[in-house]
């Protein structure tokens, strides 16, 4: 995670932040501005980042499991973001880019971001309180 440039982790802390306001149209607009300026792979890397800050360092060993009860019945957005999360855990970065470009094809992605970002912050208040 430490070989991303330091622009993904300050993008990241302005998608954290504007979700932590609870403004999803400052986290729509956080990541059109990486877009505008890294393109999908500058939102993919802030995405990537996300994930890390839900789970931490990705284990040295892959092999997590998806544990989601009723996940073919839940919303495209959050199925992704399990997904997501998932291939990130794994240390899958085939997978995690095929999930971005599949989400990026279907129009989805800014939808999963969203969730993702919100999914994140959910994640670090659970943890504080």
């Amino acid at each position: 995670m430490t070989d991303l440039p330091q622009q993904t982790f300050d993008d990241a802390a302005a998608v954290l932040h504007s979700a932590l306001n609870g403004d999803g149209e400052a986290v729509a607009g956080a990541f059109d501005a990486v877009v505008d300026r890294a393109g999908l792979s500058g939102a993919y890397g802030v995405a990537w980042c996300l994930a890390a800050t839900m789970l931490g360092d990705a284990p040295a060993a892959s092999g997590a499991a998806l544990d989601f009860p009723g996940i073919d019945q839940a919303e495209y957005d959050t199925r992704w973001v399990a997904r997501f999360v998932s291939a990130y855990a794994n240390r899958d970065e085939p997978t995690g880019e095929a999930l971005f470009g599949a989400a990026a094809a279907d129009g989805l992605l800014p939808d999963c971001l969203l969730t993702l970002a919100g999914s994140t912050i959910a994640t670090l208040r659970s943890r504080a309180g």
